[in-house]
Protein backbone atom coordinates (compact mmCIF):
# COMPACT_ATOMS: atom_id res chain seq x y z
CA UNK A 1 0.00 0.00 0.00
CA UNK A 2 2.79 2.44 0.94
CA UNK A 3 4.53 1.81 -2.39
CA UNK A 4 1.31 2.53 -4.32
CA UNK A 5 0.64 5.73 -2.39
CA UNK A 6 4.20 6.87 -3.02
CA UNK A 7 3.78 6.25 -6.74
CA UNK A 8 0.55 8.27 -6.78
CA UNK A 9 2.25 11.05 -4.82
CA UNK A 10 5.01 11.14 -7.44
CA UNK A 11 2.58 11.28 -10.36
CA UNK A 12 0.62 14.10 -8.69
CA UNK A 13 3.86 16.02 -8.12
CA UNK A 14 4.80 15.66 -11.79
CA UNK A 15 1.40 16.71 -13.12
CA UNK A 16 -0.03 20.17 -13.72
CA UNK A 17 -3.12 18.99 -15.61
CA UNK A 18 -5.11 16.60 -13.45
CA UNK A 19 -8.79 15.73 -13.53
CA UNK A 20 -10.74 13.89 -10.85
CA UNK A 21 -13.80 11.75 -11.50
CA UNK A 22 -15.68 10.76 -8.36
CA UNK A 23 -18.73 8.95 -7.09
CA UNK A 24 -20.60 8.15 -3.89
CA UNK A 25 -17.55 6.67 -2.16
CA UNK A 26 -16.02 10.14 -1.94
CA UNK A 27 -18.77 11.21 0.46
CA UNK A 28 -19.23 8.06 2.54
CA UNK A 29 -16.46 9.17 4.90
CA UNK A 30 -18.52 12.31 5.48
CA UNK A 31 -21.36 10.09 6.71
CA UNK A 32 -23.44 10.07 3.51
CA UNK A 33 -24.44 6.50 2.54
CA UNK A 34 -23.80 5.36 -1.01
CA UNK A 35 -26.25 3.41 -3.13
CA UNK A 36 -24.63 0.02 -3.39
CA UNK A 37 -22.59 -0.65 -0.25
CA UNK A 38 -23.85 -2.88 2.54
CA UNK A 39 -25.07 0.18 4.46
CA UNK A 40 -26.24 2.06 1.39
CA UNK A 41 -29.65 3.16 0.22
CA UNK A 42 -30.35 -0.10 -1.58
CA UNK A 43 -30.40 -1.91 1.78
CA UNK A 44 -32.77 0.50 3.48
CA UNK A 45 -36.34 -0.55 4.23
CA UNK A 46 -38.85 1.50 2.23
CA UNK A 47 -42.12 0.75 0.45
CA UNK A 48 -40.49 1.00 -3.00
CA UNK A 49 -36.92 0.33 -4.17
CA UNK A 50 -34.77 3.49 -4.26
CA UNK A 51 -34.30 3.28 -8.04
CA UNK A 52 -38.09 3.33 -8.41
CA UNK A 53 -38.65 6.25 -6.05
CA UNK A 54 -35.82 8.22 -7.62
CA UNK A 55 -37.22 7.90 -11.14
CA UNK A 56 -38.86 10.63 -13.17
CA UNK A 57 -42.08 8.69 -13.63
CA UNK A 58 -42.44 8.04 -9.90
CA UNK A 59 -41.76 11.70 -9.13
CA UNK A 60 -44.48 12.78 -11.55
CA UNK A 61 -47.07 10.35 -10.23
CA UNK A 62 -46.22 10.21 -6.51
CA UNK A 63 -44.61 13.50 -5.53
CA UNK A 64 -45.55 13.29 -1.85
CA UNK A 65 -44.02 9.80 -1.51
CA UNK A 66 -40.97 10.95 -3.46
CA UNK A 67 -40.39 13.80 -1.04
CA UNK A 68 -40.85 11.54 2.00
CA UNK A 69 -37.97 9.41 0.78
CA UNK A 70 -35.95 12.35 -0.55
CA UNK A 71 -35.98 14.24 2.75
CA UNK A 72 -35.30 11.12 4.79
CA UNK A 73 -32.57 9.53 2.70
CA UNK A 74 -31.05 11.98 0.21
CA UNK A 75 -30.42 15.12 2.27
CA UNK A 76 -27.53 15.50 4.70
CA UNK A 77 -27.17 19.22 5.51
CA UNK A 78 -24.99 18.34 8.49
CA UNK A 79 -22.30 16.63 6.36
CA UNK A 80 -18.83 18.17 6.20
CA UNK A 81 -16.05 17.68 3.63
CA UNK A 82 -13.52 14.96 4.40
CA UNK A 83 -9.83 14.61 3.57
CA UNK A 84 -10.55 13.69 -0.06
CA UNK A 85 -12.63 16.83 -0.68
CA UNK A 86 -10.01 19.01 1.02
CA UNK A 87 -7.09 17.52 -0.89
CA UNK A 88 -8.83 18.04 -4.23
CA UNK A 89 -9.53 21.67 -3.33
CA UNK A 90 -5.88 22.11 -2.38
CA UNK A 91 -4.68 20.68 -5.70
CA UNK A 92 -6.97 23.06 -7.56
CA UNK A 93 -5.64 26.03 -5.60
CA UNK A 94 -2.11 24.91 -6.45
CA UNK A 95 -3.02 24.92 -10.15
CA UNK A 96 -2.57 21.16 -10.55
CA UNK A 97 -6.18 19.99 -10.68
CA UNK A 98 -8.27 21.50 -13.48
CA UNK A 99 -11.69 20.03 -12.67
CA UNK A 100 -13.65 17.78 -10.37
CA UNK A 101 -16.25 15.72 -12.22
CA UNK A 102 -18.68 14.24 -9.73
CA UNK A 103 -21.71 11.99 -9.71
CA UNK A 104 -22.55 13.24 -6.21
CA UNK A 105 -25.28 15.77 -5.49
CA UNK A 106 -24.27 16.87 -1.98
CA UNK A 107 -22.21 19.98 -2.77
CA UNK A 108 -19.33 18.92 -0.50
CA UNK A 109 -16.66 19.63 -3.11
CA UNK A 110 -17.70 23.29 -3.24
CA UNK A 111 -17.97 23.38 0.54
CA UNK A 112 -14.34 22.26 0.71
CA UNK A 113 -13.28 25.07 -1.61
CA UNK A 114 -13.29 23.49 -5.08
CA UNK A 115 -14.49 25.90 -7.76
CA UNK A 116 -14.41 23.98 -11.03
CA UNK A 117 -16.93 21.27 -10.15
CA UNK A 118 -18.96 19.57 -12.86
CA UNK A 119 -22.03 18.00 -11.26
CA UNK A 120 -23.20 15.28 -13.64
CA UNK A 121 -26.28 14.50 -11.57
CA UNK A 122 -27.12 18.00 -10.31
CA UNK A 123 -27.26 19.19 -6.71
CA UNK A 124 -29.65 19.01 -3.76
CA UNK A 125 -28.65 22.60 -3.00
CA UNK A 126 -30.59 23.83 -6.05
CA UNK A 127 -34.34 23.50 -6.48
CA UNK A 128 -36.64 25.16 -8.97
CA UNK A 129 -40.31 25.86 -9.51
CA UNK A 130 -41.66 23.76 -12.36
CA UNK A 131 -44.15 26.49 -13.20
CA UNK A 132 -42.27 29.82 -13.09
CA UNK A 133 -38.65 28.63 -12.91
CA UNK A 134 -37.77 30.42 -9.64
CA UNK A 135 -34.82 28.86 -7.82
CA UNK A 136 -34.74 27.93 -4.15
CA UNK A 137 -32.08 26.62 -1.78
CA UNK A 138 -32.00 23.52 0.37
CA UNK A 139 -33.66 25.31 3.30
CA UNK A 140 -36.89 25.54 1.31
CA UNK A 141 -37.05 21.76 1.10
CA UNK A 142 -36.01 21.18 4.70
CA UNK A 143 -38.49 23.69 6.14
CA UNK A 144 -41.54 22.24 4.36
CA UNK A 145 -43.48 19.00 4.42
CA UNK A 146 -45.14 17.14 1.58
CA UNK A 147 -44.66 18.65 -1.85
CA UNK A 148 -42.94 22.06 -1.54
CA UNK A 149 -44.77 24.87 -3.34
CA UNK A 150 -43.38 28.02 -4.90
CA UNK A 151 -44.25 31.05 -2.73
CA UNK A 152 -44.40 33.20 -5.87
CA UNK A 153 -46.78 31.21 -8.08
CA UNK A 154 -47.82 28.09 -6.18
CA UNK A 155 -46.12 25.67 -8.57
CA UNK A 156 -44.43 22.47 -7.44
CA UNK A 157 -40.74 22.76 -6.59
CA UNK A 158 -38.43 20.06 -8.00
CA UNK A 159 -34.86 19.29 -6.94
CA UNK A 160 -32.29 20.17 -9.60
CA UNK A 161 -31.03 16.60 -9.64
CA UNK A 162 -31.01 14.07 -12.48
CA UNK A 163 -33.49 11.33 -11.71
CA UNK A 164 -33.57 7.90 -13.32
CA UNK A 165 -35.12 8.17 -16.83
CA UNK A 166 -33.86 11.76 -17.15
CA UNK A 167 -30.99 12.86 -19.39
CA UNK A 168 -27.75 14.35 -18.17
CA UNK A 169 -27.05 17.99 -18.97
CA UNK A 170 -25.30 17.90 -22.35
CA UNK A 171 -23.26 21.04 -21.64
CA UNK A 172 -21.89 19.55 -18.41
CA UNK A 173 -21.09 16.31 -20.24
CA UNK A 174 -19.27 18.18 -23.02
CA UNK A 175 -17.20 20.14 -20.51
CA UNK A 176 -16.34 16.92 -18.67
CA UNK A 177 -15.15 15.31 -21.89
CA UNK A 178 -13.01 18.39 -22.63
CA UNK A 179 -11.23 18.27 -19.27
CA UNK A 180 -10.70 14.51 -19.46
CA UNK A 181 -9.24 14.71 -22.97
CA UNK A 182 -6.82 17.44 -21.92
CA UNK A 183 -5.61 15.81 -18.67
CA UNK A 184 -2.31 13.99 -18.30
CA UNK A 185 -3.36 12.39 -14.99
CA UNK A 186 -6.88 11.18 -14.24
CA UNK A 187 -7.87 9.92 -10.81
CA UNK A 188 -11.10 7.98 -10.45
CA UNK A 189 -12.30 7.75 -6.87
CA UNK A 190 -15.16 6.31 -4.88
CA UNK A 191 -17.13 4.88 -7.78
CA UNK A 192 -17.80 1.39 -9.06
CA UNK A 193 -18.22 2.75 -12.60
CA UNK A 194 -21.56 1.05 -13.21
CA UNK A 195 -23.77 4.11 -13.78
CA UNK A 196 -23.94 5.18 -17.43
CA UNK A 197 -23.52 7.44 -19.28
CA UNK A 198 -21.28 8.94 -16.59
CA UNK A 199 -19.03 5.88 -16.36
CA UNK A 200 -18.45 6.02 -20.13
CA UNK A 201 -16.50 9.26 -19.74
CA UNK A 202 -13.36 7.30 -18.83
CA UNK A 203 -12.93 6.25 -22.47
CA UNK A 204 -12.05 9.83 -23.43
CA UNK A 205 -8.87 9.86 -21.33
CA UNK A 206 -5.69 9.86 -23.42
CA UNK A 207 -3.18 11.04 -20.84
CA UNK A 208 -0.16 9.43 -19.17
CA UNK A 209 -1.58 7.88 -16.00
CA UNK A 210 -5.02 6.55 -15.04
CA UNK A 211 -5.46 5.89 -11.32
CA UNK A 212 -8.37 4.30 -9.45
CA UNK A 213 -8.82 4.74 -5.69
CA UNK A 214 -11.85 2.79 -4.51
CA UNK A 215 -13.03 0.20 -2.01
CA UNK A 216 -13.25 -2.88 -4.21
CA UNK A 217 -11.63 -3.83 -7.48
CA UNK A 218 -12.57 -1.40 -10.23
CA UNK A 219 -9.28 -0.41 -11.82
CA UNK A 220 -8.59 -3.55 -13.83
CA UNK A 221 -11.82 -3.10 -15.76
CA UNK A 222 -10.82 0.33 -17.07
CA UNK A 223 -7.16 -0.44 -17.68
CA UNK A 224 -5.85 1.65 -14.78
CA UNK A 225 -2.09 2.08 -14.40
CA UNK A 226 -2.52 2.07 -10.64
CA UNK A 227 -5.33 0.76 -8.43
CA UNK A 228 -5.48 1.46 -4.70
CA UNK A 229 -8.13 -0.47 -2.79
CA UNK A 230 -9.32 1.49 0.23
CA UNK A 231 -11.32 4.47 1.52
CA UNK A 232 -10.38 7.47 -0.59
CA UNK A 233 -10.30 9.91 2.32
CA UNK A 234 -7.79 7.76 4.18
CA UNK A 235 -5.66 7.38 1.07
CA UNK A 236 -5.71 11.06 0.13
CA UNK A 237 -4.85 12.06 3.71
CA UNK A 238 -1.50 10.33 3.17
CA UNK A 239 -0.63 12.26 0.00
Amino acid sequence: MTEWIEKLRQWVAESDNMVFFGGAGVSTESGIPDFRSVDGLYHQKFQYPPETILSHSFYVRHKAEFYDFYRAKMLAPWAQPNAAHRKLAQWEQEGKLKAVITQNIDGLHQKAGSRQVLELHGSVLRNYCEKCGAFYGLDTILSTTGVPRCPACGGDIKPDVVLYEESLDQDVLARAVHYIRQADLMIIGGTSLVVYPAAGLVQYFRGRHLVVVNKGQTGSGVGADLTIDGPIGEIFAQL
